[in-house]
Parts: structure tokens; C-alpha cells; sequence
């Protein structure tokens, strides 16, 4: 590979590390990452899983587990509710001004 082929690979591999850690400021995980690391540092007691300490810190307790499913549903129920409602209104609206 020659010099100049070369000097391109690597501007190209560097460019798409800062790509990928713009994407990664951009969606939180490194603020994520931070916090949850500073909270292990700060502990008085490490834990003895590490890993799993981490773990614990970013994903949701099953208390706060929400239904993405059971939301979406209600989601397009609220909708098309709501879609029903204009329309019958906007019918309405037509029937009280003739």
C-alpha cells in the first residue's frame, strides 16, 4: 500500500471514530456512561460485580418497566379516538350552521 493510500485509511478510520463519538454525545450514552461511573467511584462499598452494578445503574428497575406495547396500542386507540371526534364535530359543525 502505498504512502499516500495509506495516510487515507487512517483519516478515513479516524473520521468515522469522531462520527461514532458525536453519535454517542448525541444519544446520551456517554453522559449514561459517566454518570453511572461516577456513581461506582463514589460508592463507599464496591460492589464485588462491577459489571453487573453497571448494569443495574442504566437498565430500568422492573418497577418502573413500562409496556411499550401496551402504550403504542393505547397510543393508536387515542387517535383514532380522537380522529373520531373531529370528524364529528367537524359534521357537527356543517349541521349547526346550515
Amino acid at each position: 500500500m502505498s504512502h499516500k493510500n495509506s495516510n487515507k485509511a487512517e483519516h478515513s478510520q479516524e473520521a468515522r471514530k469522531q462520527e461514532f463519538q458525536k453519535y454517542l454525545e448525541r444519544t446520551g450514552v456517554i453522559d449514561t456512561f459517566t454518570r453511572v461511573l461516577v456513581n461506582l467511584y463514589e460508592e463507599p462499598k464496591r460492589p464485588n460485580d462491577a459489571l453487573g452494578y453497571i448494569i443495574r445503574s442504566i437498565r430500568p428497575s422492573t418497577n418502573n418497566n413500562v409496556d411499550i406495547e401496551a402504550l403504542q396500542k393505547e397510543n393508536s386507540n387515542l387517535k383514532a379516538e380522537i380522529s373520531r371526534l373531529s370528524k364529528q364535530l367537524s359534521e357537527d359543525s356543517t349541521k349547526i350552521n346550515k
